[in-house]
């Protein structure tokens, strides 16, 4: 593969300047000016942030990049995939009032926010992983798959796991329906937390595969010969009991940390750099034919 060309910037702004006019600067410089979105539906990823987060890119960065789609005749909008783990952006209608709450909505990002995987984070495309070493294939969310034209627009954040997180956690990760993330999270299998439990058999209704039962104490229970890992379990569930198992049966890391949190504590991290929204080429193609 050929090694990207990438373009930095800094914080100074001369009189007359601003940041956002550097972003723009940036993203012409980096060629998206080049790319034909005339009448063409142009997908944004980027994460619109947890409630009481500030590890996101203000919403006046994603209007930048939305102007000069429309500017080129291109239909963007805003987008991202539900999460796997309990939080603000688990389902469709909290990802849409956590996006508007964080600022995300059309009065200042010039464009509509579109959860990529549907309400319940079941809207997916598979996508074959040509020569996959461990993925033969990738779970992404339609609306993603059904734009025209993809640009990342990613944020430099830490990482528990592997550092720090960037345009491949972006775009791999973010781009994924919630089966997708299981698979690449935990090996594709949810489990159940007995004592959040209440037995409402709403996972067993939205199960497929017809893979949880409940014991003598009303609990659900997955039948992991028939489990398919599809996560529509953890979508139904209104109480946080059905989650992402980790390699040893336990949550993993990240869930367990936000598991431990107070909801109504704001979790405090640095501001990202702006310039890291255009330190990533744009992909002027669509994944997949339609």
């Amino acid at each position: 593969m050929e090694a990207s060309k990438v373009y930095y910037t800094d914080f100074r702004c001369p009189v007359g300047t601003s940041l956002l006019e550097k972003l723009r600067r940036v993203c012409i410089a980096a060629g998206i000016k080049d790319i034909d979105m005339d009448g063409r539906f142009v997908a944004i990823k980027m994460h619109f942030g947890e409630l009481g987060n500030l590890a996101f890119l203000r919403p006046n960065y994603a209007k930048v990049v939305a102007d000069l789609c429309k500017e080129q005749g291109g239909m963007p909008f805003l987008t991202d995939c539900n999460t796997l783990y309990p939080g603000s952006r688990k389902n469709a209608l909290e990802h849409l009032s956590c996006a508007q709450l964080n600022g995300f909505w059309p009065m200042t990002t010039g464009c509509q926010v579109i959860i990529g995987d549907g309400l319940r984070g079941t809207d997916e495309v598979e996508v074959p992983v040509p020569n996959g070493e461990y993925c033969k294939t990738a779970k992404i969310g339609r609306a993603i798959m059904d734009a025209d034209v993809f640009i990342s627009l990613t944020h430099f954040k830490g990482h528990e796991s592997t550092g720090f997180g960037g345009a491949l956690k972006n775009i791999g990760m973010g781009c994924g329906s919630r089966a997708g993330k299981m698979e690449q999270h935990a090996a594709g299998k949810p489990a159940v937390q007995e004592g959040l439990c209440r037995g409402c058999h709403r996972c067993a209704k939205e199960c497929g595969s017809d893979a949880i039962t409940y014991n003598a104490e009303n609990k659900a229970v997955i039948d992991y010969d028939k489990c398919k890992g599809c996560g529509r379990c953890i979508g139904a569930c209104n109480f946080d009991a059905a989650f992402s198992a980790g390699p040893y049966g336990g949550r993993c890391r990240r869930q367990n940390t936000r598991w431990r949190r107070t909801p109504a504590r704001p979790q405090y991290h640095s501001p990202p750099r702006p310039c890291s929204a255009a330190a990533f080429p744009v992909a002027p193609e669509k994944h997949q034919p339609r």
